[in-house]
């Protein structure tokens, strides 16, 4: 089936809605104005120009029986009636009938009729049960009824004007479309391209054309981007320039204290304060690294998570049960991905245990889920109170429990959410209902 607004993703957003309803209401508002002030300005008229003919088929109908033979006149009621659709009857007193339909248009009517014919012309919508449009009027002294059919005074281009009408509206529709298009479809690339800069890939430029408002816009957005690469650009240029100064003189320091006649205690001290400045460091460039999507690869994500839990499940610590699906693909990046997935199952050793355990037990899912390749990572321990889940996210952050990094700035969920998200997927943690953090991880398959 044709998706609309998968041809013209701008048709999907909700101001496209606005707008378009916003001018289908003024257009339809407008058509109902225009038609009203038509109908009133043209009513008089019409009202006089019916009038004059009703009163000429009254004239020429009652000359026409009266200058006819007697004998002739029957006949020629009998024309009048086929041919010409009029109707002639006696009136009589004890006649019934009932009064025409009242409407401004037909009050207009007998008025005119009246100052012609005189105050005397009576009207009836029903004579005896024959429908029409009667008029009273006398032959040599005799009153008559005259009916016509009631289409000869209602407005007989009804249906025409609705027609129009209609077409029109659509027509206004149609542009209405087309016009909330071009102003929305310039609002839509806008987002588009935000949401690629969000999820860590540099957009195509935004066509610099159009109103003078969409050009400036477009004109400074593309300068943004173009600041926000070059920032990019040089924060690797220091961060890399960083690594090399500190961890430079970090090694030497290392060095120093393996040669110093220092005691176990102070030396195993320094060293661990050593290894815990590097650990900071390499979180700093861990997350400021910029991902390239451009690097990407197929990746078999079976194996790769497999080989992370077989790495990890040497530790005497850690129990993991794995439940990963075959052939589980997707694009990406396998050094970042491989990281990924070793933060996780660190973060889940330190913090993950239970009260009454000295093993982490550790369950790694993995399965297909419609485009998506789901991964889950749950342990046993204690969780993370529910208001302090959004914060692990956070950068720089650190619970009193801390379930980020313990030697580190409290950017290891930081870098891992990253990471996904420039891999066009998304994390959701949450607490296990049986006890433990479960890491929900979602990517696109390949």
């Amino acid at each position: 089936m044709f998706n609309i607004s998968k041809r013209l993703p701008w048709i999907s957003s909700g101001l496209f809605w606005r707008t378009f309803f916003l001018l289908t209401f003024l257009i339809t508002v407008s058509l109902a104005i225009w038609v009203s002030s038509i109908s009133m300005v043209e009513r008089a008229p019409r009202a006089r120009q019916v009038a004059s003919q009703i009163v000429s088929i009254v004239t020429v109908t009652r000359d026409a029986i009266s200058n006819s033979a007697p004998e002739l006149r029957k006949e020629l009621l009998i024309d009048l009636k086929s041919n010409e659709g009029i109707k002639i009857l006696p009136l009589e007193e004890n006649d019934q009938i009932e009064d025409a339909p009242g409407s401004e248009m037909v009050s207009q009517i007998e008025a005119n009729i009246r100052a012609r014919l005189g105050p005397q012309t009576r009207f009836a919508g029903k004579v005896n049960n024959h429908d029409g449009f009667w008029i009273s009027f006398d032959i040599e002294g005799d009153p008559y009824w005259l009916g016509l059919e009631r289409e000869r005074i209602e407005r007989s281009s009804g249906i025409q004007w609705f027609g129009w009408a209609g077409v029109t509206l659509v027509i206004s529709m149609l542009g209405a479309v087309f016009i909330s298009g071009l102003i929305n479809q310039p609002l839509a690339r806008l987002t588009a391209a935000t949401h690629a800069i969000a999820n860590g890939k540099v957009p195509e430029p935004l066509p610099e054309k159009g109103p003078e408002e969409i050009r400036e816009t477009n004109r400074s957005f593309n300068q943004m981007v173009a600041d926000l690469n070059r920032v990019e650009s040089d924060r690797a240029l220091v961060l890399a320039g960083i690594s090399h100064d500190l961890r430079t003189p970090l090694a030497r320091m290392q060095l120093e204290v393996e040669m110093a006649h220092l005691p176990d205690d102070a030396r195993q001290g320094m060293q661990s304060d050593l290894h815990q400045m590097d650990a900071i460091i390499g979180q700093f460039l861990d997350y400021a690294k910029p991902t390239d999507s451009s690097t990407f690869t197929e990746i078999d994500l079976s194996s790769l998570l497999l080989d992370c839990a077989q790495a990890a499940g040497r530790m005497p610590d850690l129990h993991i049960q794995t439940k990963v699906a075959d052939n589980v693909t997707v694009k990406g990046n396998p050094t970042d991905l491989k990281r990924v997935f070793n933060n996780l199952i660190e973060n889940a050793r330190r913090y993950g245990k239970a009260a009454d355990s000295e093993i982490t037990e550790l369950d790694i899912d993995c399965r297909i889920n419609g485009d998506n390749a789901v991964i889950k990572i749950a342990d046993h321990g204690p969780g993370v109170p529910e208001a302090d889940i959004e914060r692990l996210l956070r950068p720089f952050t650190r619970l009193d429990t801390a379930r980020g990094q313990a030697n580190g700035a409290g950017l290891g969920l930081a870098i891992v959410d990253r990471v996904i998200r420039r891999h066009e997927g998304k994390m959701r943690v949450r607490n296990r209902s049986s006890g433990g953090l479960v890491i929900e991880i979602g990517l696109p398959r390949a």
